[in-house]
């Protein structure tokens, strides 16, 4: 059987962040080393195949998925938790690198599914898949004997967003509506419905970063799904993490091509938001990429019970700070469909919002990834 394992490998704790050439290095250092790999042998002559792999490095490390053929889930997680390992130790480059974690995950649908056809709420499924996504879906103790603890799970979480609040290098305080020292009384003379305190912005911040790894994991699942099926969105079997919360009237043109491009997209907004060097929105792809990541974050802090109206007015601020309108909200709206080429749209200064045009800078001065950016005219698919 086929399987996914996520791989979460981190550069040595009071090391400098990589720089863009840095990341470019590591790249090639993993995909050499995965390209000299070819299968895993293991226990009782069990062999497990690597089949592909993807390779994001970001400033603190590097996010993998890599596609392997094993006779068990268990296994399948070993062998390239293996491999990993050993690659990393080989370089001289990347031999202090960590693995924070190693796992396949399953949707959430599927998950529940496995557990409604176990042989009743206490029985182990006999199917290694299965026994995941009891694992994942029921998060107590190992050994039974103590019931899961919501509130020290979220204050857990809580904790380690606080501490990604840092990495969030782009945006200070007060763009999450937190007000300075010598604006507070002018403030709250004009009702401003921000004023922030500065602990709500710094979870809204480090919950947005914590979120960031979230959603680029589930796209990678997303990118796998339409590239296994070979098909859109619209028509895909298999459930979908994000895709189907772009604007629907573009369903049938979300294949594994442009969920290729719009990952691309959303992992360059997110470097340039945490490496300090984010201005502006560069493109209509990153407005509903940006879209995305608030929806994951307040979904993330609302599942720990984390989302209180502090913090969502911080996030409400961040939102209204980095966009500089919210024309994007219309391709939600079929009626308004084409507005950005009527002589109201141009009266209003509206961007081009064409599906063709939703990876085309809005100037000149913006910055779309070269793996996500229009193809010269003429060029070759």
């Amino acid at each position: 059987m086929t399987y996914v394992v996520t791989v979460d490998a981190h550069i040595p704790e009071g090391t400098p962040e990589m720089d863009p050439l840095q990341r470019a290095g590591a790249v090639a250092l993993i995909e050499d080393g995965f390209d000299s790999v070819e299968a895993v042998e293991g226990p009782d002559g069990m062999e497990a195949d690597l089949l592909d792999s993807i390779v994001a490095v970001h400033p603190g490390g590097a996010l993998l998925k890599v596609f392997v053929d094993a006779p068990a889930l268990e296994f399948a997680e070993e062998a390239v938790r293996s491999v990993v390992g050993e690659l990393l130790e080989r370089s001289q480059l990347l031999a202090d690198w960590r693995i924070e974690r190693c796992e396949i995950e399953l949707h959430p649908e599927l998950a529940q599914e496995s557990l409604a056809a176990a042989g009743g709420p206490d029985a182990p499924p006999d199917d290694p898949a299965d026994r995941k996504a009891r694992h994942t879906e029921c998060p107590t103790a190992q050994d039974g004997s103590e019931d899961y603890d919501a509130e020290a799970k979220a204050e857990a979480v809580r904790g380690q967003m606080l501490a990604l609040a840092e990495r969030l290098s782009s945006f200070p305080p007060v763009m999450f509506g937190v007000l300075l020292d010598d604006e507070d009384n002018e403030e709250e003379d004009s009702g401003n419905k921000f004023a922030v305190s500065p602990e709500n912005a710094q979870l809204a911040a480090g919950a947005l970063v914590y979120a960031t790894d979230i959603l680029v994991d589930e796209l990678f699942q997303d990118v796998q799904a339409l590239t296994e099926e070979g098909t859109s969105a619209a028509e895909c079997d298999g459930p979908l993490w994000h895709f189907e919360d772009l604007p629907e009237r573009y369903a049938l043109q979300y294949d594994a091509h442009f969920a290729r491009r719009f990952l691309v997209t959303v992992i360059a907004m997110t470097t340039r938001f945490t490496d300090g060097s984010f201005q502006q929105l560069s493109c209509v792809a990153e407005e509903l990429a940006l879209k995305l990541l608030l929806n994951e974050t307040n979904v993330t802090l609302e599942t720990f019970g984390l989302l209180d109206d502090g913090v969502s007015a911080a996030l409400d601020a961040f939102a209204d700070n980095v966009y500089e309108d919210m024309d994007h909200e219309w391709l939600y709206d079929d009626s308004m469909d084409g507005i950005d080429e009527s002589a109201v749209g141009a009266a209003l200064g509206i961007a081009p919002m064409a599906f063709k045009a939703w990876f085309t800078p809005f100037d000149e001065g913006r910055y779309v990834h070269p793996s996500a950016a229009d193809e010269p005219e003429g060029a070759a698919q």
